[in-house]
């Protein structure tokens, strides 16, 4: 069953949601995030660029495509505030109720958070951010568009990216379904987080993924929870 990538769309994908099931949604994730220590790999993300940021002597800027409800660059506000760094947050998601709630939750963080397909996006003035990064994003696309993905992450930040994703286990499959349905009262989380490890990656998919993308330098780490943290550094 999970040999392959699932190409089934997830609920989130579709239109038409009502706010208050998005909300739901986006409350969750943030629970799933703190408690089975997804902010944890994106807050280890940004520390692998923590010396090359330093080196710019300047406050820095970060996007995250897909942001969702915000609550990872929430969590990196505080992880560079506790790092004496100055940064500025750019929040992409292509659904407008996420970015909606994202403004509400996130009023004590300085970001600037756009409705938009994360391709069409301009940066202001033609300055690309220094990192981009995304977190439970990739699994959405088809090979195809990701790798189209990686390289858009990689013409389009001047440091590097890194992305935060699932990693297709069996036994993440089974713990996330029986656990969605004990805990969770949204029925987008019931249906969509045992969908999103059928939709997710391999070790090996990832490197052939960056391969296709033209990208021969990048880590992969294992992380905690069944994820992956996948850095492509820029400079090296």
């Amino acid at each position: 069953m999970l040999e392959k990538r699932s190409y089934q769309k997830e609920l989130l994908d579709e239109d038409g949601i009502p706010f208050d099931e998005i909300r739901q949604n986006m409350k969750e994730l943030e629970k799933v995030n703190t408690l089975l220590g997804g902010h944890k790999v994106t807050r280890k993300g940004a520390t692998f660029f923590l010396k090359y940021i330093r080196a710019l002597k300047r406050p820095i800027s970060i996007a995250e495509i897909g942001c969702g409800g915000g609550d990872n660059l929430s969590t990196l506000h505080k992880f560079f505030q506790k790092n004496n760094i100055l940064c500025k947050f750019t929040g992409i998601d292509i659904k407008p109720e996420c970015i909606a709630y994202a403004v509400k939750n996130n009023r004590s963080i300085d970001a600037t958070w756009i409705v938009s397909d994360y391709r069409l996006v301009q940066w202001l003035d033609g300055n690309k951010p220094d990192i981009i990064f995304s977190s439970l994003f990739c699994h959405h696309f088809t090979n195809a568009e990701l790798i189209e993905q990686l390289r858009w992450m990689k013409e389009n930040s001047n440091l590097g990216f890194f992305i935060n994703d699932l990693h297709r286990h069996p036994f993440a499959y089974y713990s996330i379904k029986w656990l969605s349905k004990l805990f969770s009262r949204s029925y987008l989380v019931k249906n969509d987080a045992p969908l999103s490890v059928k939709r997710s990656f391999k070790k090996e998919e990832w490197k052939d993924l960056l391969h296709k993308a033209g990208i021969s330098r990048f880590k992969i780490s294992s992380e905690w929870a069944f994820r992956y943290l996948v850095y492509v550094n820029n400079e090296h």
